[in-house]
Protein backbone atom coordinates (compact mmCIF):
# COMPACT_ATOMS: atom_id res chain seq x y z
CA UNK A 1 0.00 0.00 0.00
CA UNK A 2 0.85 3.44 0.79
CA UNK A 3 2.15 5.65 3.49
CA UNK A 4 -0.97 7.45 5.39
CA UNK A 5 -2.65 7.71 8.63
CA UNK A 6 -5.45 7.09 7.16
CA UNK A 7 -5.60 4.34 5.60
CA UNK A 8 -8.39 2.52 6.90
CA UNK A 9 -6.98 -1.62 6.72
CA UNK A 10 -4.05 -1.41 8.63
CA UNK A 11 -1.88 -4.83 8.37
CA UNK A 12 -1.17 -5.43 11.74
CA UNK A 13 -4.82 -5.83 12.90
CA UNK A 14 -5.72 -9.33 13.47
CA UNK A 15 -8.49 -9.44 11.40
CA UNK A 16 -6.11 -8.61 8.21
CA UNK A 17 -4.48 -11.86 8.48
CA UNK A 18 -8.10 -13.51 7.75
CA UNK A 19 -9.08 -11.15 4.57
CA UNK A 20 -5.44 -12.31 3.30
CA UNK A 21 -6.51 -15.53 3.37
CA UNK A 22 -9.57 -14.42 1.98
CA UNK A 23 -8.22 -12.69 -0.97
CA UNK A 24 -5.89 -15.37 -1.64
CA UNK A 25 -8.47 -18.18 -1.82
CA UNK A 26 -10.58 -15.66 -3.89
CA UNK A 27 -8.22 -13.91 -6.09
CA UNK A 28 -5.55 -16.25 -6.45
CA UNK A 29 -6.33 -18.74 -8.87
CA UNK A 30 -7.34 -15.54 -11.60
CA UNK A 31 -3.80 -13.83 -10.70
CA UNK A 32 -1.54 -16.93 -11.19
CA UNK A 33 -3.60 -17.21 -14.49
CA UNK A 34 -2.78 -14.17 -16.28
CA UNK A 35 0.97 -14.15 -14.99
CA UNK A 36 1.10 -17.72 -16.56
CA UNK A 37 -0.68 -16.44 -19.80
CA UNK A 38 2.33 -13.64 -20.02
CA UNK A 39 4.89 -16.50 -20.09
CA UNK A 40 6.52 -16.26 -16.66
CA UNK A 41 9.43 -18.63 -15.84
CA UNK A 42 12.51 -19.26 -14.41
CA UNK A 43 14.91 -16.62 -14.09
CA UNK A 44 12.53 -14.39 -14.03
CA UNK A 45 12.92 -10.70 -12.24
CA UNK A 46 9.42 -9.45 -10.57
CA UNK A 47 8.73 -7.02 -8.43
CA UNK A 48 4.85 -7.66 -6.52
CA UNK A 49 3.50 -4.25 -5.24
CA UNK A 50 2.19 -3.67 -2.11
CA UNK A 51 2.14 -7.43 -1.28
CA UNK A 52 0.18 -7.65 1.89
CA UNK A 53 0.19 -11.24 2.49
CA UNK A 54 2.47 -14.42 1.21
CA UNK A 55 0.52 -16.22 -1.03
CA UNK A 56 1.47 -14.52 -4.48
CA UNK A 57 5.22 -13.94 -3.56
CA UNK A 58 5.63 -17.07 -2.53
CA UNK A 59 4.26 -18.59 -5.65
CA UNK A 60 5.85 -15.83 -7.51
CA UNK A 61 9.22 -17.12 -5.79
CA UNK A 62 8.61 -20.92 -6.60
CA UNK A 63 8.16 -19.98 -10.40
CA UNK A 64 11.05 -17.80 -11.05
CA UNK A 65 13.34 -20.29 -8.95
CA UNK A 66 16.97 -19.57 -7.72
CA UNK A 67 17.39 -18.30 -11.24
CA UNK A 68 15.28 -15.66 -10.68
CA UNK A 69 13.90 -12.88 -8.69
CA UNK A 70 11.51 -11.33 -6.52
CA UNK A 71 11.46 -8.15 -5.03
CA UNK A 72 7.97 -7.91 -2.43
CA UNK A 73 7.27 -4.32 -1.31
CA UNK A 74 4.98 -2.54 0.92
CA UNK A 75 4.34 -0.19 4.02
CA UNK A 76 4.02 -2.54 6.21
CA UNK A 77 6.17 -6.44 5.53
CA UNK A 78 5.40 -7.37 8.93
CA UNK A 79 3.10 -10.38 7.26
CA UNK A 80 5.84 -10.78 4.51
CA UNK A 81 9.54 -11.27 6.46
CA UNK A 82 8.64 -14.43 7.61
CA UNK A 83 8.88 -15.49 3.70
CA UNK A 84 11.77 -13.61 2.82
CA UNK A 85 15.17 -15.76 1.39
CA UNK A 86 16.75 -15.92 -1.75
CA UNK A 87 15.30 -15.64 -4.21
CA UNK A 88 12.54 -13.47 -2.70
CA UNK A 89 13.83 -9.88 -1.17
CA UNK A 90 11.15 -7.96 0.96
CA UNK A 91 11.89 -4.27 1.25
CA UNK A 92 9.22 -1.50 3.18
CA UNK A 93 8.48 0.63 0.46
CA UNK A 94 5.77 3.49 -0.47
CA UNK A 95 5.07 2.76 -4.14
CA UNK A 96 3.22 6.51 -4.30
CA UNK A 97 6.50 8.33 -3.05
CA UNK A 98 9.47 6.61 -3.63
CA UNK A 99 11.64 5.31 -6.39
CA UNK A 100 11.40 2.01 -7.74
CA UNK A 101 13.23 -0.83 -5.50
CA UNK A 102 15.12 -1.82 -8.87
CA UNK A 103 14.72 -2.08 -12.67
CA UNK A 104 14.88 -3.95 -15.44
CA UNK A 105 11.95 -5.83 -13.92
CA UNK A 106 10.56 -8.79 -16.58
CA UNK A 107 6.95 -8.18 -14.25
CA UNK A 108 5.20 -6.01 -12.37
CA UNK A 109 2.19 -6.81 -10.32
CA UNK A 110 -0.40 -5.31 -8.27
CA UNK A 111 -3.11 -6.42 -6.72
CA UNK A 112 -5.77 -4.52 -4.95
CA UNK A 113 -3.34 -2.16 -4.25
CA UNK A 114 -3.64 1.55 -6.13
CA UNK A 115 -7.17 1.98 -5.41
CA UNK A 116 -5.90 3.22 -2.10
CA UNK A 117 -3.05 4.93 -3.33
CA UNK A 118 -3.27 8.90 -2.78
CA UNK A 119 -0.88 9.37 -5.98
CA UNK A 120 -2.23 6.85 -7.65
CA UNK A 121 -0.24 8.36 -11.45
CA UNK A 122 3.20 8.43 -9.93
CA UNK A 123 2.91 4.96 -8.73
CA UNK A 124 2.15 3.87 -11.92
CA UNK A 125 4.67 5.54 -14.03
CA UNK A 126 7.33 4.46 -11.02
CA UNK A 127 5.92 0.87 -12.05
CA UNK A 128 6.28 0.98 -15.76
CA UNK A 129 9.53 3.00 -15.43
CA UNK A 130 11.09 0.14 -13.49
CA UNK A 131 10.10 -2.50 -16.38
CA UNK A 132 12.61 -3.46 -18.99
CA UNK A 133 11.41 -3.60 -22.81
CA UNK A 134 9.35 -6.11 -23.47
CA UNK A 135 8.43 -6.45 -19.77
CA UNK A 136 4.78 -6.95 -18.58
CA UNK A 137 2.53 -4.39 -15.96
CA UNK A 138 -0.32 -6.54 -14.51
CA UNK A 139 -2.26 -4.20 -12.38
CA UNK A 140 -5.37 -5.82 -11.14
CA UNK A 141 -7.85 -3.81 -8.78
CA UNK A 142 -11.32 -3.22 -7.47
CA UNK A 143 -14.27 -1.13 -8.71
CA UNK A 144 -17.06 -0.80 -6.25
CA UNK A 145 -18.54 2.05 -7.99
CA UNK A 146 -19.52 -0.87 -10.64
CA UNK A 147 -21.34 -2.91 -8.29
CA UNK A 148 -21.13 -1.70 -4.34
CA UNK A 149 -23.67 -4.15 -2.85
CA UNK A 150 -22.22 -7.33 -0.96
CA UNK A 151 -26.16 -8.39 -1.17
CA UNK A 152 -27.22 -7.44 -4.92
CA UNK A 153 -30.39 -9.92 -4.37
CA UNK A 154 -31.63 -7.20 -1.44
CA UNK A 155 -34.83 -9.51 -0.64
CA UNK A 156 -35.22 -8.76 3.10
CA UNK A 157 -34.04 -6.76 6.12
CA UNK A 158 -30.96 -8.80 6.60
CA UNK A 159 -29.46 -8.09 3.00
CA UNK A 160 -30.93 -4.26 3.49
CA UNK A 161 -28.46 -4.26 6.71
CA UNK A 162 -25.33 -5.43 4.97
CA UNK A 163 -25.76 -2.90 1.89
CA UNK A 164 -25.72 -0.23 4.13
CA UNK A 165 -23.50 -0.93 6.09
CA UNK A 166 -20.90 -1.94 2.91
CA UNK A 167 -21.76 1.88 1.80
CA UNK A 168 -20.66 3.06 5.01
CA UNK A 169 -17.51 1.31 4.26
CA UNK A 170 -17.19 3.11 0.48
CA UNK A 171 -17.78 6.47 2.72
CA UNK A 172 -15.03 5.75 4.92
CA UNK A 173 -12.79 5.02 1.87
CA UNK A 174 -13.57 7.90 -0.60
CA UNK A 175 -12.91 9.84 2.76
CA UNK A 176 -9.10 8.51 2.99
CA UNK A 177 -9.01 9.14 -0.88
CA UNK A 178 -9.87 5.97 -2.15
CA UNK A 179 -10.90 5.68 -6.34
CA UNK A 180 -13.91 3.51 -5.98
CA UNK A 181 -13.85 3.64 -9.67
CA UNK A 182 -10.25 2.78 -10.32
CA UNK A 183 -10.71 -0.26 -11.62
CA UNK A 184 -12.56 0.54 -15.39
CA UNK A 185 -10.01 3.20 -15.76
CA UNK A 186 -6.50 0.73 -15.55
CA UNK A 187 -6.38 -0.62 -19.13
CA UNK A 188 -7.13 3.30 -20.63
CA UNK A 189 -4.47 4.38 -18.63
CA UNK A 190 -1.99 1.55 -19.71
CA UNK A 191 -2.81 2.69 -23.12
CA UNK A 192 -2.18 6.34 -22.72
CA UNK A 193 1.23 5.20 -20.57
CA UNK A 194 2.37 4.19 -23.94
CA UNK A 195 2.40 -0.06 -22.89
CA UNK A 196 1.30 -2.31 -26.02
CA UNK A 197 -0.98 -4.89 -25.80
CA UNK A 198 -3.39 -3.86 -23.47
CA UNK A 199 -6.31 -6.02 -22.18
CA UNK A 200 -8.71 -6.17 -19.19
CA UNK A 201 -11.17 -8.62 -18.12
CA UNK A 202 -13.18 -9.13 -14.57
CA UNK A 203 -13.63 -11.71 -11.87
CA UNK A 204 -16.95 -10.79 -10.13
CA UNK A 205 -17.42 -13.51 -7.29
CA UNK A 206 -20.86 -13.46 -5.93
CA UNK A 207 -20.91 -16.32 -2.75
CA UNK A 208 -18.12 -18.07 -1.44
CA UNK A 209 -17.04 -19.26 2.02
CA UNK A 210 -13.95 -16.94 1.60
CA UNK A 211 -16.76 -13.73 0.87
CA UNK A 212 -18.09 -14.49 4.18
CA UNK A 213 -15.10 -14.77 5.50
CA UNK A 214 -13.92 -11.04 4.02
CA UNK A 215 -17.21 -9.50 5.27
CA UNK A 216 -16.68 -10.35 8.60
CA UNK A 217 -13.41 -9.87 9.06
CA UNK A 218 -13.99 -6.16 7.24
CA UNK A 219 -16.57 -5.39 9.49
CA UNK A 220 -14.67 -6.39 12.54
CA UNK A 221 -11.80 -4.25 11.04
CA UNK A 222 -13.58 -1.11 10.38
CA UNK A 223 -16.40 -1.34 13.31
CA UNK A 224 -14.76 1.29 15.55
CA UNK A 225 -14.30 3.72 12.59
CA UNK A 226 -18.42 3.32 11.23
CA UNK A 227 -19.61 3.76 14.52
CA UNK A 228 -17.42 6.74 15.40
CA UNK A 229 -18.20 8.79 12.14
CA UNK A 230 -22.16 8.07 12.42
CA UNK A 231 -22.52 5.28 9.46
CA UNK A 232 -23.58 2.47 12.20
CA UNK A 233 -24.07 1.21 15.37
CA UNK A 234 -22.34 -1.61 17.67
CA UNK A 235 -26.37 -2.80 17.12
CA UNK A 236 -26.16 -2.62 13.83
CA UNK A 237 -22.82 -4.35 13.87
CA UNK A 238 -23.50 -7.48 16.05
CA UNK A 239 -27.02 -8.09 14.15
CA UNK A 240 -25.21 -8.00 11.01
CA UNK A 241 -21.92 -10.28 12.02
CA UNK A 242 -24.88 -12.44 13.21
CA UNK A 243 -26.58 -12.50 10.24
CA UNK A 244 -23.17 -13.34 8.15
CA UNK A 245 -22.28 -15.55 10.43
CA UNK A 246 -25.25 -17.69 10.20
CA UNK A 247 -24.05 -18.80 6.43
CA UNK A 248 -27.25 -18.22 5.03
CA UNK A 249 -26.43 -15.02 3.20
CA UNK A 250 -25.25 -14.83 -0.31
CA UNK A 251 -22.02 -12.23 0.11
CA UNK A 252 -20.52 -10.88 -3.46
CA UNK A 253 -17.27 -8.71 -3.72
CA UNK A 254 -16.62 -5.71 -5.84
CA UNK A 255 -15.14 -6.61 -9.30
CA UNK A 256 -11.81 -7.16 -9.75
CA UNK A 257 -10.90 -6.30 -13.10
CA UNK A 258 -7.12 -7.58 -14.36
CA UNK A 259 -5.64 -5.11 -16.91
CA UNK A 260 -1.85 -5.55 -18.75
CA UNK A 261 0.09 -4.87 -21.38
CA UNK A 262 3.90 -4.76 -22.24
CA UNK A 263 6.26 -2.11 -22.58
CA UNK A 264 7.94 -0.94 -25.90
Amino acid sequence: MTRSDGYLLDNRQNEAGQRFDAFAALFDPTTFRHIEALGIGPGWRCWEVGAGGTSVVSWLAETVGPSGKVVATDIDTSRIAAVAGSPLEVRVHDVGAEEPPGEGFDLVHARLVLVHVPDRARALHSMIQSLRPGGWLLVEDADPALQSLPCPDEYGPEQQLANRLRQGFRTLLAERGADLSYGRKVPRLLREAGLSGVEADAFFPVASPACTTLEAATVRQIRDRLVTAGLATDEDIDRHLANVESGAMDLATAPMISAWGRKA
